[in-house]
């Protein structure tokens, strides 16, 4: 009934004429070009006029700004300019916030130039008053935005009695348009007035605009702009130290190593459209570490790409086919930790590689006039060995093959960029055989279409996609990838699918469609259907968490258009869904209420409830039967404070909690954020979490020829912090510090078998064995089980409890000593141990970090870009 009634009017509704606007540019012709000083003195501005008019996009809608904001645009062969007047009442009220690139703090001013004007797509300046520069390429209609795009381009500002000015100067080559002898071209402008957390807008874009990019005014008057085929070449020297507590007799640790490595990142504009980037001995190292994590569900644990190479153009590439981590394309893949670890003695020493060396990648990619979006990535990384000193002989293992990786994408805009239709194939092949790493596939080949229609002016959305892949490989690989936990075909309880020890290959399949409103009025809505084939598997080259799942999706919401009483946004969303397996298994379902208000005084507020009365898990005994969850009740709440303060702060808690307290999870965490003065910002989040799972899943043992399901009583407690400093010297020459001290631990009791696993109370699923039944062997360090109580062991259970303290950080001073050149130096620090005592967390980390000696890595990196 609800549903209903939202649709009628929803439907009802008609799309918000909004007149587009235009500006008529100017060439510079013989005139010479501004100089980016800031100061809007140069006579060549006076060939054009300006444009202004802005119009209040935050927080109150299509009304007039406190302070009004102008531009002018020319440009010549090699560059387009723009010179930006912001008028302030107050200059001395000015915000001037240093901040290391991209950190829009302060007053700004930004540039969107859709240079294709394919109202999808767009390339981001924005230039703050202290003279910060922040860039990104809009992708999607404004949805994704990637802001590891750092092009080359000029900014420079100044404050007078009548606010602030800014001169801004892009490089032709930095963009991609046609070889039209006449242009249009997208263009929006906003600016952010810092004191009341206002934005402005050249073109309205109302808040229920079907997007972003599409609502774009146009600039008009580009007239025989000649296309630049950007020939850029950018070597790096790079010499790095790594310090380490040595390892007496073990001549791979001897405390230190010190390499000297450098390397060649090319980009050549093949067409005005098209790019190719390629490396050569790529230093694919991370200045930032990846956060800490532990999984004792089984799963992988999904990281963010941050390699400048694979980064650009990363929406190109993109082919999210389900969830949000479910992708083709995981780049992550590449480059990354060797498949191998070679099996010694105690008196055995081995020199391991920590990743895959990539030799060379090379990449196509861009988007032409006529809405075709083009992808081709290659890489190849070589065979990796592990040295052995054993016994005073050395020998070599082979520990990843030589590996080719192969990505195409393909994309086609059309009807009037409201639909589009594309395609994807990747391939991963790699150097095995029977004598070399058998158990790892010899090769991977994914395929798949996608699509999206639009109508009502993007007020209705139809997308799907769906997916196909194959492995390949010896049997032992194959049985392997049929046990692993992303497929479990060993289930006993599993009707559709089997191990079967005799194949050699894989075949699944898997997709979505989803329909829904996107734009127009205050409600949204979709509704999604999604499949993942027992078969399915990714993990080559892609991300896959988990196959054999079909899964129901609907969404609504409602946000408010205009601020009202002490809300200047309020948005609530409804979320439902429901999972099944391929036997037909109804395994999940979930409603989720979220509303997230923000205030006029700039606080905000989120809170969620979560339920889930149906709850099981084919996973969760990793290879045992169907388990059931109890039903779960689940809530959150996290404020924010105003970002506009010198001293902010977040704070959040996390509850949830099973059926007959069976388990529950509680996580609270706070986040400090101050900056003293304008160049130097202080952060601190610590967080703490206390998980406890009365069914906690161990093992698996034997007894008598069956199963046992092994799971335990667990108490886990978790303490973590980030701390950031951050001092920006100028906006080309900053410093930074990042901090993560972090400790988990885990202690078990109660130990039991799996009995009944779809019990509707949970100590029904379980057995607790007596104290005749266990026994904990200290000098072993392991549970002896008799379950028959016969005085003879039947089986044996390691130890669980655990205890993971690690301490990463990193400080890192970067200067831009021209534009797209940069000097880094970095020391990092690491420190990871499995201790396990019975002290509390703060002085089990305390020991355990300051006990230990840590591994110190110094780098020095010069990178000198070249543009020909």
């Amino acid at each position: 009934m609800l549903l209903s009634l939202v649709f009628q009017m929803s439907f009802g509704q008609q799309a918000p004429k909004v007149a587009r606007k235009v500006y008529t540019t100017k060439a510079l012709g013989t005139l010479a070009p501004p100089v980016i000083d800031g100061l809007l003195t140069d006579t060549s501005w006076d060939i054009v006029d300006w444009t202004g008019d802005f119009i209040e996009n935050l927080p109150d809608e299509n009304t007039e700004p406190l302070e009004q904001t102008k531009f002018k645009v020319v440009y010549d062969s090699e560059f387009i300019y723009f010179g930006f007047r912001c008028y302030d009442k107050d200059p001395k009220g000015i915000v001037k916030r240093l901040s290391r690139r991209d950190g829009f703090e302060g007053d700004w001013i930004e540039i969107n130039i859709s240079s294709h004007n394919d109202q999808l797509t767009a390339f981001s300046f924005a230039g703050s008053v202290a003279g910060v520069k922040s860039d990104g390429f809009i992708s999607d209609n404004g949805k994704t935005w990637e802001g590891n795009w750092n092009p080359i381009w000029y900014l420079k500002t100044n404050v007078d009695e009548e606010g602030w000015t800014a001169e801004i100067k892009i490089p032709l080559s930095q963009l991609k348009f046609s070889d039209a002898p006449e242009q249009v071209w997208g263009l929006e402008s906003t600016r952010r007035y810092f004191r009341t957390e206002e934005r402005s807008v050249w073109q309205r874009i109302p808040l229920d605009a079907p997007g972003w990019v599409s609502e774009f005014g146009e600039l008009h008057g580009l007239i025989g702009l000649s296309p630049k085929r950007q020939i850029e070449i950018q070597p790096f020297l790079l010499s790095k130290l790594e310090t380490y507590p040595p390892q007496e007799g073990n001549p791979y640790k001897d405390g230190n190593d010190f390499k000297i490595n450098g390397g060649l990142d090319a980009k050549i504009g093949i067409t005005n459209d098209l790019t190719l980037n390629m490396t050569i001995n790529p230093d694919f190292g991370q200045v930032e570490a990846d956060p800490a994590a532990i999984a004792l569900d089984g799963f992988q644990i999904f990281y963010e790409e941050r390699r400048p190479f694979f980064v650009e153009n990363k929406n190109i590439f993109d082919y999210i086919f389900a969830d949000n981590q479910d992708n083709l394309f995981y780049s992550r893949r590449i480059g990354g930790n060797p498949h191998s670890i070679p099996t010694v003695s105690d008196q055995a020493f081995v020199s391991m590689p920590d990743n895959t060396t990539i030799l060379g990648a090379a990449k196509f990619s861009g988007k032409t006039k006529s809405g075709w979006s083009i992808g081709v990535l290659e890489s190849v990384t070589k065979n990796e060995f592990a040295e052995i000193l054993e016994d005073g002989n050395k020998k070599e293992e082979l520990v990843e093959p030589f590996t080719n990786y192969l990505v195409t994408r393909v994309q086609k805009d059309f009807n009037n960029r409201n639909s589009y239709i594309g395609g994807i194939f990747t391939a991963t092949n790699r150097n095995v055989d029977e004598n070399n790493l058998n158990f790892i596939h010899k090769s991977a080949y994914t395929s798949g279409i996608d699509f999206m229609h639009n109508w009502k002016n993007r007020k209705y959305y139809f997308k799907g996609n769906a997916v196909m892949s194959q492995v390949n490989g010896s049997k032992e690989a194959i049985t392997i990838t049929q046990r692993s936990i992303t497929h479990l075909f060993q289930r006993v309880d599993a009707e559709n699918v089997s191990v079967d020890p005799e194949r050699t290959s894989l075949t699944g399949t898997g997709g979505k469609f989803e329909i829904g409103k996107a734009s127009v009025g205050s409600w949204r809505y979709h509704a999604s259907f999604i499949w993942r084939s027992p078969e399915l598997e990714l993990n080559d080259i892609g991300f896959l968490r988990q196959a054999d799942d079909i899964k129901q999706y609907s969404f609504l919401s409602y946000e408010t258009l205009k601020p009202f009483g002490q809300f200047r946004k309020v948005t609530t969303q409804f979320e439902q869904f429901s999972n099944f397996d391929f036997d037909g298994n109804y395994n999940k379902m979930n409603y989720t209420v979220t509303s997230n208000a923000i205030l006029r005084n700039n606080w905000s507020a989120i809170a969620s409830v979560i339920y889930k009365p149906v709850n099981y898990s084919n996973s969760i005994l990793q290879g045992g039967p169907r388990f059931r969850y109890s039903e779960e009740f689940f809530k959150s709440i996290s404020i924010t404070s105003d970002s506009r303060k010198k001293f902010k702060y977040n704070g959040f808690i996390y509850d949830g909690q099973g059926k007959d307290n069976s388990f529950s999870y509680r996580e609270f965490g706070l986040g400090i954020i101050y900056q003293p003065v304008n160049a130097f910002t202080f952060s601190l989040s610590p967080g703490f979490s206390v998980n406890k799972n009365k069914l906690q899943y161990i093992t698996e043992s034997r007894f008598n020829g069956e199963a046992r399901y092994i799971t335990g009583n667990l108490d886990q407690n978790t303490l973590s912090a980030s701390i950031r400093l951050d001092y920006n010297i100028n906006p080309n020459l900053t410093i930074q510090y990042y901090g993560q001290p972090f400790i988990s631990k885990g202690k078990y009791n109660h130990l039991n078998k799996v009995v009944n696993p779809l019990a509707d109370y949970y100590g029904d699923r379980v057995s607790l064995y007596n104290t005749n039944q266990i026994n904990f062997d200290e000098a072993n360090n392991n549970y002896k089980i008799d379950e028959d109580i016969d005085g003879t062991v039947d089986y044996n259970i390691h130890n669980p409890d655990f205890s993971v303290a690690q301490f990463q950080s990193n400080l890192v001073v970067r200067w831009e000593y021209i534009p797209g050149s940069e000097l880094f130096l970095v020391w990092s620090q690491a420190i990871t141990s499995n201790d396990i005592t019975n002290e509390n967390l703060f002085n089990e980390l305390n020991s355990q970090i300051l006990g230990s000696k840590p591994t110190n890595i110094f780098l020095i990196k010069m990178t000198y870009r070249f543009m020909l």
